[in-house]
């Protein structure tokens, strides 16, 4: 739900009264007419922004303040904060002093810029959206309303985090962003641009840093940077499990194909995304199953990583029998280049042991090969 300026300011009004009650309501289904009553008796007229509002805050767990003021879609769209602090540190230290957000939406991305020491200029087209950011930052934030597409600055870095889906699902063709991001690069030619974008649009083209940033195992998003911006590297993985571990095009690549080591290993995400494969093999001593295929394997598991600890290689029509050998009752399953779908074949191993385990399938050559292992390790 989206929020008029109206309902933005009765939010702003009652913030403090709101996080008071929000404890109150569950907003579950089976909640959901106790939570109407609780809200309309407190709130009237705009009980539904209010159950809107919490809702929305929730669902920003870990991406800025539970306090602000946000609607769903701001809420999703939002970067989280530790991915925020990643790019702001980039644009830091490559000497900016200025940045101008040009979709800012509700403020996420100023506190990140304020604790590297880089002054910030938020602009949105949406009123409203305006309004909850000058909520959320005071009143001593840089705020305009401007179009994205219609440059009110003419110095310093621009960034924009352009609205990734439409009708409930993702956008995956750039020029389909909103605001497209061809319009922006002619927008904003001549300027140093950080653009954030899904995961999984065809960056192939782009001609600067491609950074893919993760947290705790879940790719969170690419963030296109011009040149200057991006130190040389053109892709980048950023992974943030704890400590950060940056890897980039320019580390050494050179990785062996091997058999099954003691252990094998599925990169972050990041890593895959990114196509940074090989390089973080190398850096973690280990070699790959088959060069094509983003499964690894070494002699332990990779710091803050997960791995499953080798048996036996089997062909796939033999892996049912070599299941039910070691005393399989479950087992967790990734594949990589080879068609299978792992609920399907898990239905059909018909597992009746009490031993959890894990299966890695992968095409090594020509050959699909179930590689059999013990339950997940965490190193």
């Amino acid at each position: 739900m989206a929020f008029d300026l109206d309902e933005v300011r009765f939010l702003a009004a009652n913030a403090a009264d709101i996080a008071n009650v929000a404890p109150q309501v569950a907003l579950t289904k089976k909640t959901v007419f106790a939570d109407r009553a609780t809200l309309e008796a407190r709130y009237g007229a705009y009980a539904r922004a209010v159950s809107a509002l919490i809702a929305a805050q929730r669902a920003a767990a870990g991406k800025f303040p539970g306090d602000w003021l946000t609607d769903a879609d701001a809420a999703q769209q939002a970067t989280p904060a530790r991915v925020a602090c990643v790019r702001a540190r980039r644009i830091a230290d490559a000497g900016a002093a200025f940045v101008h957000d040009v979709t800012c939406s509700v403020g996420s991305e100023a506190p990140a810029f304020a604790a590297v020491g880089v002054d910030w200029l938020g602009s949105d087209i949406d009123p409203a959206r305006l309004a909850m950011a000058r909520h959320n930052l005071g009143p001593g934030a840089w705020l305009a309303r401007a179009d994205a597409l219609a440059p009110v600055t003419s110095g310093g870095v621009v960034v924009a985090d352009p609205a990734r889906r439409a009708g409930g699902r993702r956008i995956t063709d750039p020029a389909k962003l909103v605001p497209p991001l061809p319009a922006l690069l002619d927008a904003y030619a001549g300027r140093e641009l950080a653009v954030k974008c899904a995961p999984g649009i065809d960056y192939s083209g782009w001609d600067g840093l491609v950074s893919v940033v993760s947290v705790d195992g879940g790719v969170k998003e690419a963030c296109l940077y011009t040149p200057g911006l991006g130190g040389g590297a053109r892709r980048e993985a950023v992974v943030l499990r704890g400590a950060e571990e940056r890897v980039t095009d320019r580390d050494p690549d050179d990785v062996a194909v091997t058999a099954p080591r003691r252990y094998i290993v599925e990169p972050d995400g990041a890593v895959v995304r990114a196509g940074l494969v090989r390089q973080w093999a190398a850096r973690h001593g280990l070699s790959m199953l088959d060069e094509h295929i983003a499964f690894l394997t070494g002699d332990s598991i990779p710091p803050g990583h997960s791995g499953f600890e080798f048996i036996e290689a089997v062909p796939l029509r033999a892996l049912r029998k070599s299941l039910a050998g070691h005393g399989a009752g479950s087992a967790e399953i990734l594949v990589r280049g080879v068609d299978v779908d792992p609920d399907q074949l898990r239905a059909k191993l018909k597992l009746r042991g009490d031993r959890p385990m894990g299966v890695v399938i992968a095409r090594v050559g020509d050959q699909a090969v179930a590689h059999v292992c013990a339950a997940r390790a965490h190193a």
